[in-house]
């Protein structure tokens, strides 16, 4: 992981130096054990503080847009795919972005962590797939692979799929019989379990819009619901309210979404709102052979018109 970080800090030296780009998005040390935050670095002098590391989960895809001057981002397979979807969808310039790319092997799940201690943490390393953590009162190594988020144990692309530098060797990808067992769960319920599952999901959001607000394919200049003219939505904490904000923002991502998991990353109630996403994600392979942000050139499937799309109903 060293390895990587002087490589990143590296390239983005150079960038800067020879006024290749204006800005450098990465990450930095959070102010607590396993937190890292985004960062922008616009001097040389100032790229020790950019770091990678298991922990660095968010996705910096969401930071590209409406920025001046030419860019440079941190992109590990994920954020690189919704980088594609920004350039296929017309929200940034493919020259306006220098990609710095960084294989990935996955980021840990924070919460599963924080589980084993009965008090804080004070201290977490990691030499390769081992973790070191440390509270006030015990420590534990860990076997990075028993911690994985859930995306990431079901991701199959994780070197990035488009970068002006590499900051890694590739990885090898993930080959899955099947990636989507958590949806096969799912449908495998009849439609009362179905419908109970979701209400059981939704049933402490709070309404901030974190998983909105996280996801980088939420950019409407307005969101449907803060519209007031037609309003969508209630504000409340109506069920109905709180169920139609969470299923039409999943039915806005379809054939869209990267499963980044930066909408549960953020969320404050533990809400698994993958599960959302998850089925429309599915259907878009099954029906089109689609998975978002693999290629630069096409636009995704429900964003456009082929005579060969399938369903006769709509010829």
């Amino acid at each position: 992981m060293n390895t990587c970080i002087n490589k990143i800090r590296e390239i983005a030296s150079k960038l800067l130096e020879n006024g290749e780009v204006e800005k450098v998005i990465g990450f930095a040390n959070g102010t607590i054990p396993m937190a890292t935050s985004p960062v922008v670095i616009n001097s040389k002098q100032d790229v020790d503080k950019l770091v990678f590391n298991s922990t660095c989960g968010l996705n910096l895809a969401n930071y590209v847009r409406n920025q001046k001057g030419k860019v440079a981002v941190i992109a590990k397979g994920c954020d690189s795919r919704n980088i594609v979807t920004h350039i296929v969808e017309n929200q940034v310039k493919r020259d306006q972005i220098h990609i710095i790319g960084v294989p990935c092997t996955g980021m840990i799940n924070k919460k599963k962590i924080e589980a084993l201690f009965g008090d804080d943490i004070i201290e977490f390393t990691e030499d390769g797939d081992t973790l070191n953590v440390k509270s006030s009162t015990r420590e534990e190594t860990l076997n990075k692979k028993e911690y994985l988020r859930d995306n990431c144990t079901l991701c199959m692309h994780r070197n990035p799929v488009v970068y002006d530098d590499l900051a890694g060797d590739l990885v090898q990808e993930q080959t899955l019989e099947n990636p989507y067992p958590d949806v096969d769960r799912i449908e495998a319920m009849d439609a009362d379990a179905k419908w109970q599952h979701f209400q059981e999901l939704t049933q402490n959001c709070i309404r901030c819009y974190a998983c909105r607000n996280a996801c980088p394919l939420c950019y409407c200049p307005t969101c449907f619901v803060d519209e007031s003219g037609p309003q969508w939505v209630g504000k409340g904490q109506n069920k109905t309210d709180v169920d139609t904000f969470h299923f039409l923002r999943a039915f806005h991502c379809a054939g869209r979404c990267t499963d980044c998991g930066a909408c549960v990353e953020a969320c404050p109630m533990d809400i698994n709102v993958r599960d959302f996403t998850r089925k429309l994600n599915k259907d878009s392979f099954e029906m089109f052979g689609w998975e978002a942000g693999l290629d630069i050139t096409k636009r995704p499937p429900l964003d456009v018109y082929s005579p060969g799309d399938p369903n006769a109903f709509i010829k």
